[in-house]
């Protein structure tokens, strides 16, 4: 813990994780401002006055320079002014969940990735519960981890789902079991439309893990495989353990015979037929090859893992069914905000496609999809700032491509075209806020609009 008594903080960005992180160091005895460059939303000018946080809006007055160092929420860029200038004059900057960490009781199970980090945050949630006890989960998930911070305990866990830009600015944060599942372009608009630098924020995660801690990786993904052999002749590197779908991994888990096999420590166990696992597809394979290994490095039983692998039936907002209507079945995948989502949603069914695809674009290459799109989907409905670059880029590579002004149009397009035996699959690439409050705004309206068909 630090002593923040009568210290003058900045928060920078004034939306759940800012408002949040202002809460706890008003809690914690510090002074904390919290200034955003637009306009803050009623709901958390009603909590900084109702605690008697100052705060400003559309700016960042001299009082939001002089802070004895800046938390930046997880919308901030770091490339921002007030950023800049804290870096220019030495000053420190935290994430949200750095400022979190240093009050966490818990032990951290940190997931990050460029998919699959939501489903397997709530998959662990899951599986702990199924074994009697009562984590936190936290983070990028949807309650910010200061809200939560001051409810951990030893005796329990906190489960974070972790963004790349959360980790920009860690120093200290330790998880005691971190998890890495993939790493594909995405937010490159936020990283100099440069992989490399988005790759090293995710990668960022094992900073601080020491040898009584364990790194979780995807051996398929070449970027995670080479990073773990760089990790292993650290001092000090935490113990690591390897989850693949393709090939035998010497710690970690892997397929054999159509069994999911655990090795670990020379051990292999048995535990359960893959097509026992209760969500389909490659993804979600992977994704419960991630969960099993972080609860076999936390000690959970093999009962408890295999149970949790059979009975967990996903999250909202990814590849969630919404309703068949007239023999087409309907797909919200609105939490698919880069193009290697769609890729996963797309391998995940074997009949004839509408996509709904746009938003505001984030440096995407949509030919990426190009295979996938010629053999399953018929008609693209692009909405958002991203039409112009979907039609461009991929135009040529459906029968139809269609533009819609609203999700309700864009639902109703998709109507006309689907027929008996077909989906209509919501996975749109791209963030939402050109047309959105956020994917689950988006989600939300989609569902809604195919309920009113």
């Amino acid at each position: 813990m630090r002593n923040l008594d009568g210290k003058h903080i900045v928060v920078a960005g004034a939306a759940r994780s800012g408002v949040a992180a202002a809460l706890l160091l008003k809690r914690k005895g510090a002074v904390p401002f919290v200034s955003d460059s637009g306009e803050i939303n009623p709901d958390s000018i009603e909590k900084l006055k109702t605690e008697g946080i100052s705060f400003e809006q559309n700016q960042h007055s001299e009082k939001a320079l002089n802070g004895e160092f800046l938390v930046l929420s997880p919308g901030v860029p770091s490339t921002s002014k007030i950023a800049e200038f804290y870096r220019i004059e030495g000053k420190d900057i935290y994430s949200e969940i750095e400022l979190a960490s240093w009050f966490c009781s818990s032990p951290i199970i940190a997931v990050t990735g460029s998919n699959g980090k939501t489903s397997v945050a709530s998959w662990l949630t899951h599986m702990w519960r199924q074994s009697g006890q009562n984590p936190i989960l936290a983070g990028n998930i949807g309650t910010a981890f200061s809200e939560q911070v001051e409810h951990t305990m030893p005796e329990e866990t906190a489960i974070l789902e972790v963004s790349s830009f959360q980790l920009d600015h860690i120093d200290t944060f330790h998880p005691k079991v971190s998890l890495i599942l993939n790493i594909t372009p995405d937010h490159l608009d936020r990283y100099d439309n440069d992989f490399n630098k988005y790759a090293a924020s995710k990668l960022n995660i094992t900073k601080n893990q020491t040898a009584s801690d364990w790194f979780i990786y995807n051996n398929d993904d070449p970027l995670l495989s080479d990073h773990a052999l760089k990790l292993a002749t650290r001092e000090n590197a935490p113990q690591m353990l390897a989850f693949s779908s393709s090939s035998e991994v010497v710690n970690g888990a892997f397929v054999r015979n159509g069994n999911l096999i655990l090795k670990i420590n020379n051990k292999e166990e048995e535990l359960m037929q893959i097509g026992e696992i209760g969500l389909l597809g490659q993804h979600n394979l992977q994704n419960g090859m991630a969960t099993a290994l972080a609860a076999r490095a936390s000690e959970i039983k093999n009962e408890f893992i295999s149970e949790s692998l059979k009975t967990f039936e996903g999250v909202t907002h990814r590849l969630e069914h919404v309703r068949t209507y007239k023999g087409v079945r309907y797909v919200n995948d609105s939490k698919a905000t880069n193009v290697n989502a769609v890729w996963f949603a797309l391998r995940s069914f074997n009949m004839p496609i509408v996509l709904i695809l746009g938003g505001r674009d984030k440096g995407n290459d949509y030919t990426q999809l190009e295979k996938e799109l010629r053999d399953k989907v018929h008609t693209v409905v692009a909405i958002g700032e991203a039409r112009e670059k979907i039609k461009q880029q991929i135009g040529n590579s459906v029968p139809h491509l269609v533009e819609a002004e609203s999700m309700k149009a864009a639902v109703k397009s998709a109507k006309k075209v689907a027929k008996r035996g077909e989906v209509v699959l919501l996975s749109p690439a791209c963030s939402s806020f050109d047309m959105f409050d956020n994917y689950e705004d988006r989600g939300n309206q989609f569902k809604q609009a195919v309920l009113d068909l």
